[in-house]
């Protein structure tokens, strides 16, 4: 009788020690290395100015916790108002990182920029160069880059451009809370055989999670170019952006 008492008890106690809760913990799901959103926005008023805004966005990221990252961004705007067309823009950027050392890193980046009302039907900025981490932390991000490349620039009835490149550019990110992320970033390409000839893209928003993998991306854009194909062009050229982001 005594046997049959202790043989359970002992089997309870050995269930209650650590060794025992640790083999019966599942082992953790596999980290995804692809991470990123997609998502747009859409505005429509009417009455004495019909106006339709619309922009799709896209970005992915590629970590496998090795010494690349890969990182794609794309962008798309169209307006309009009373049927006559006022912003159209389309935009990307992808971009591969090879990690020297924790804040050190090599980048080489291919850009394409279509504007149709700064007349650039192309422009296209194949670059390589060197960048550097000064924060990294769980909460804050901020990193600089500069490199040299190509630049090729088509716009109406003249042949498209060709010449070498610079560039130089920001990036930053804070964490404001668990569900909301501050960021910033920008960069300046400019022509070697003219230096006054340059492109700058500006962007500040802030990210917050509504529910889930549901995000709400509130963000401004400024886009200036030095020298525009005609002297009618405007050099500057914002945009506000409120934009649903579904995260993968």
């Amino acid at each position: 009788m005594r046997t049959f008492l202790v043989l359970p008890a002992f089997a309870l106690i050995l269930s209650m020690s650590p060794v025992a809760r640790a083999q019966a913990q599942q082992p953790p799901a596999p980290m995804s290395i692809y991470s990123g959103s997609f998502g747009g926005g859409f505005a429509l008023t009417g009455g004495n100015t019909d106006t339709k805004n619309f922009n799709l966005t896209f970005n992915l990221v590629r970590d496998p916790k090795t010494k690349n990252i890969f990182k794609a961004d794309a962008l798309y705007l169209r307006a309009s108002q009373n049927d006559v067309l006022t912003l159209h823009r389309s935009s990307l950027k992808l971009r591969d990182e090879y990690n020297l050392s924790k804040r050190v890193f090599l980048f080489g980046e291919f850009g394409y920029l279509r504007d149709e009302f700064k007349d650039i039907q192309a422009l296209l900025s194949p670059i390589g160069g060197i960048g550097y981490r000064l924060i990294t932390t769980d909460r804050t991000m901020l990193s600089v880059s500069g490199g040299a490349g190509g630049y090729f620039e088509k716009n109406s009835y003249v042949p498209m451009k060709k010449a070498g490149s610079l560039n130089a550019g920001q990036d930053f990110s804070h964490k404001l809370s668990a569900t909301s992320t501050l960021t910033e970033s920008i960069s300046t390409l400019w022509k070697m055989d003219d230096f006054d000839d340059y492109l700058t893209n500006f962007r500040v928003g802030v990210t917050s999670t509504l529910y889930k993998n549901l995000e709400l991306k509130v963000e401004f854009l400024d886009s200036y170019k030095a020298k525009p194909p005609n002297p009618a062009i405007k050099k500057n050229d914002t945009a506000f952006l409120t934009t649903f982001l579904l995260k993968y």
